[in-house]
């Protein structure tokens, strides 16, 4: 499941959205946080660990979800995602927030799905969708986003001047906890790989332990500052680099941050790594298997 709390409440399990433990437990309590499978869970639940390529693939289009391993029909997964997306993504929100326009959710949760890794503010996404017929005010879609990153079916990720060394209180980006329900709402969208890519790292990332959030460095941005108790690691995402052009823009805004912290460029290239003034250009895959 999407968030899951084992939570000793007379002697049942209970589904819980993020903040309420707080309010349901006194005392001390624990609050771990679930995600979906990472790729190198995935692939190792194989005897056979070639193809990568082909295995992430897989991993995107039916879900990281760790039961769409045993299902083998392609019609069973999505019977299994309409279910994760019915219960836990509707019903569960619907009826924890309380909204009453469940069509208005749903405009939102594709808008969101669709935009995975754009920047976004609740005013970008309540003009969009009153432009496209769907007239929702900027309070209910702030409402709406809260209750999706509070359900964990969102994650949202700040932005960070690095050079200014402050928070920024705009532009603000969102990723889903599972690739396989975007494909389950919108069908595969082959132009996106990039930013499922993207999707993916950031997972990847809070996994590991990071606060992630993103960089901006004078007009350029740096998808991914990864900060924990051990410092700061910057992150650079793209489907491919192999075009010069693409490559010297894909560097510019990691060569101009002055600090000496390790910086990445992660790839779909099946490259060896190479190095590109102190920057690692590392093969994504082999990077999530690390």
């Amino acid at each position: 499941m999407i968030a899951i709390y084992d939570v000793c409440v007379t002697g049942s399990n209970a589904y819980l959205l993020s903040g309420e433990l707080a309010t349901l437990l006194s005392g001390r309590y624990v609050e771990i946080k679930m995600l979906p499978l990472s790729f190198a869970e995935y692939i190792s639940s194989f005897h056979d660990k070639t193809n990568l390529p082909g295995k992430y693939r897989s991993y995107l289009a039916n879900s990281s979800f760790p039961y769409t391993l045993e299902l083998d029909k392609a019609k069973d997964i999505r019977a299994y995602l309409d279910g994760i997306y019915t219960s836990v993504v509707l019903k569960d929100v619907v009826k924890r927030k309380k909204i009453a326009d469940v069509s208005a959710l749903e405009s939102v949760i594709r808008f969101m799905f669709d935009n995975i890794g754009n920047m976004s503010s609740a005013k970008k996404i309540a003009d969009s969708l009153t432009s496209g017929g769907r007239k929702i005010s900027v309070h209910t879609v702030e409402s709406y986003l809260s209750a999706l990153c509070d359900s964990f079916i969102l994650y949202k990720a700040g932005r960070y001047d690095i050079k200014g060394k402050q928070y920024l209180k705009t532009g603000e980006k969102y990723y889903i906890a599972d690739i396989g329900l975007r494909y389950y709402l919108l069908g595969a969208r082959k132009a996106d790989m990039g930013r499922s890519l993207e999707n993916v790292i950031y997972l990847e990332l809070l996994r590991r332990g990071y606060e992630v959030r993103i960089g901006k460095t004078g007009s350029a941005e740096v998808d991914f500052i990864a900060v924990n108790e051990r410092g700061i690691e910057y992150y650079q995402v793209a489907l491919t680099v192999r075009d010069e052009n693409t490559l010297a823009r894909e560097l510019k805004p990691l060569d101009d941050i002055s600090d000496h912290n390790p910086k990445f460029l992660l790839t779909m290239d099946e490259d060896p790594d190479a190095s590109h003034n102190g920057i690692r250009q590392v093969y994504a895959l082999n990077w999530l298997l690390t």
